[in-house]
């Protein structure tokens, strides 16, 4: 149980708490015209903080006073063990220091609620009897889900936070987009997409000296505390090898690394390993892609293809690839535009690999290629006929080729393709 001076405590500190200054991020969050709480899910160390930060300073901006607002991060030090009971305890200690909110609306941020089992009882219950938003966050894509799935069922909207955008890194290191460009400014332009092809976690990109070491501090932080600690994982030296094998493949075989354990004389069972990738899934470190099929028993028996939430956790473990930061960078990006490796982001396998399906209304909407290097004309006959190949399997004309900086448009075999820049596209 935390005592009632803890919470005392948590309260009146944050009432003197200065909001840090912040980037503004893409993601905005509308002001919701019914009673639904506000679910931000994010990988550690993505902003989903300071996106609540953002939220009470908008809300400051509109005259409410703060006393109104109250944040608390369940994950801090003094708030170890707490429970449903304590989190009843805390509201009504908040109302007995501010009386006067209980005649007005008040505004709940409860930061990585996940840690308490039964939360989405507390939120339920204080929607249903008080006049408040509550917002909450939480680094765990499945446990979130699932409890607000069952206990908050249409009662919430969800937005996901991930590390920066090319766009929001633009906008935190100062440069203007615009229209037109001078030589100067596209040179910077350029200079900037190689920095952020090595990863955009905020704290990484606002100290450039200490990345690497924030970036190791992640990973740690990432196996350890979401994965060995949250699932209880006891063979840590699987999970490492396991984490190294995902981040070196293209394509990862559970079956495949089970024999390679077995010839270094590991045993674990090929159910240990398909629940390890599940882990560093929930913790929102990674990402499978499977290949598209009509029939999805073909699907799902396909070798999927790993990706990760940021080019920083490749490249300090020594991926250099420009050809493969470029795609983590495009997959991530087409996943914050909604693209669900469910239901509508595919790779695809016809003998001639095509990087991404996009599936929308039912039908193969567009067909992508990731290309850094297409001056090689070997590798831009083999990147454009996989298109046509499977443009044509997937009765699909909308194909376009990703480049490092090369646009244009041309005609391939009677089909229209779009070369267009990585950068271009990424601001959309």
């Amino acid at each position: 149980m935390i005592k009632r001076d803890t919470w005392v405590r948590l309260i009146k500190d944050f009432s003197e708490f200065k909001l840090p200054e912040m980037v503004e991020r893409d993601i905005k969050i509308s002001e919701l015209p019914i009673k639904r709480a506000v679910s931000i899910i994010g990988p550690r160390r993505a902003g989903k903080t300071y996106l609540m930060f953002h939220e009470m300073r908008v809300l400051l901006e509109k005259n409410i006073e703060k006393s109104r607002l109250l944040y608390i991060n369940l994950e801090s030090d003094l708030l170890i063990g707490c429970e449903l009971s304590d989190l009843r305890t805390m509201f009504e200690l908040f109302y007995e220091i501010y009386p006067e909110n209980k005649n007005k609306k008040v505004y709940l941020f409860l930061d990585e609620i996940q840690v308490v089992s039964g939360w989405e009882k507390f939120v339920r219950a204080v929607m249903d009897t008080e006049n408040l938003q509550v917002y909450v966050s939480g680094s765990s894509s499945k446990l979130l889900s699932k409890e607000i799935a069952t206990g908050l069922r249409g009662r919430t909207i969800t937005y996901y936070v991930y590390p920066f955008s090319f766009r929001e890194y633009l906008r935190a290191k100062g440069f203007k987009i615009e229209t037109y460009l001078s030589s100067s400014q596209k040179a910077l332009l350029l200079n900037l997409l190689d920095k952020f092809l090595n990863g955009s976690y905020p704290e990484a990109v606002f100290f450039e000296d200490d990345k690497e070491k924030i970036l190791r501090e992640i990973m740690d932080v990432t196996i350890y505390r979401d994965v060995v600690e949250r699932f209880k994982v006891k063979n840590i030296k699987v999970l490492k090898l396991l984490l190294k094998n995902l981040i070196a493949s293209t394509y990862f075989s559970v079956h495949g690394f089970y024999k390679y354990l077995k010839s270094m004389g590991i045993k674990v069972s090929k159910n240990t390993i398909y629940s390890y990738v599940d882990n560093f899934s929930d913790a929102m470190v990674l990402f499978t892609l499977k290949s598209y099929s009509e029939s999805y028993k073909k699907k799902e028996q396909t070798v999927p293809k790993p990706y990760f939430v940021d080019n920083g956790l490749l490249v300090v473990n020594g991926i250099e690839s420009k050809g493969r930061l470029m795609e983590n960078v495009v997959f991530m990006e087409l996943v914050r535009r909604d693209y669900s490796t469910d239901t509508s982001l595919f790779y695809f396998d016809s003998q001639k690999e095509v990087d991404f399906v996009l599936k929308a209304g039912g039908k193969i909407a567009q067909l992508i290629q990731v290309c850094y290097d297409i001056d090689d004309f070997k590798t831009k006959e083999r990147e454009l006929s996989a298109l046509v190949k499977a443009g044509d399997e997937l009765k699909c004309s909308d194909m376009v080729v990703i480049t490092y900086d090369f646009e244009n448009v041309e005609e391939y075999k009677g089909l229209e393709i779009k070369f267009v820049p990585i950068w271009k596209w990424l601001i959309g």
